[in-house]
């Protein structure tokens, strides 16, 4: 990361915190199934919030949430859940930490049926990421097609926090979407 050395997206502004997840993670192609996970549920934390308040908080979710090992969090049961509402490190809204134990259990149910949570998700963009050709000042879209077609699948799923736009936000931020605009030093394409 090297502050000032290039135009960047104008969202991401000059926090060293946003500027580092700008330039190494956001729309960076991603096929780790834990870190897709992990994702997931931060997307659905960040609803109603701001996604660097997500971002501050990231280290204290991957502890408090066991490094995002959806078999941990899918056995969590009322002890784990109150220490949770306690842990002043996250987002303590008791419906979004549920979110994770319910997502957790079809994201294992997922992965059981496809061999991977990857395979499933990517096929959302047919496989490879979408390269929007974004120029500065354009803005970009909260949800598409294809993230309303996710945002429906996982819901019949069982999963929950994944409206379109929260499906959209994933797809932006694990590289199945690359949203940069034209221009941008982390554009990659």
């Amino acid at each position: 990361m090297v502050l000032n050395a290039a135009p960047r997206c104008s969202w991401c502004g000059t926090d060293p915190l946003y500027v580092e997840y700008h330039d190494d993670e956001w729309g960076v192609p991603l096929h780790n199934d834990r870190r897709l996970f992990e994702m997931l549920i931060l997307e659905g934390a960040q609803a109603g919030l701001s996604w660097i308040t997500i971002l501050r908080k990231r280290s204290a979710y991957r502890q408090a949430f066991d490094r995002f090992d959806p078999v941990k969090i899918a056995a969590y049961k009322a002890p784990k859940l109150r220490e949770l509402m306690n842990n002043a490190g996250i987002v303590r809204n008791r419906l979004k930490i549920e979110a994770a134990v319910k997502n957790a259990k079809a994201f294992l149910a997922v992965q059981e049926e496809y061999g991977s949570f990857d395979t499933y998700i990517w096929q959302f963009v047919g496989g490879a990421p979408i390269i929007d050709t974004l120029r500065a000042g354009e803005r970009i879209a909260a949800t598409t097609p294809e993230s309303d077609a996710m945002s429906k699948a996982l819901k019949k799923r069982g999963f929950t926090f994944v409206g379109s736009t929260i499906c959209y936000a994933f797809m932006q931020a694990t590289g199945m979407v690359n949203d940069h605009v034209v221009g941008c030093i982390a554009r990659r394409v």
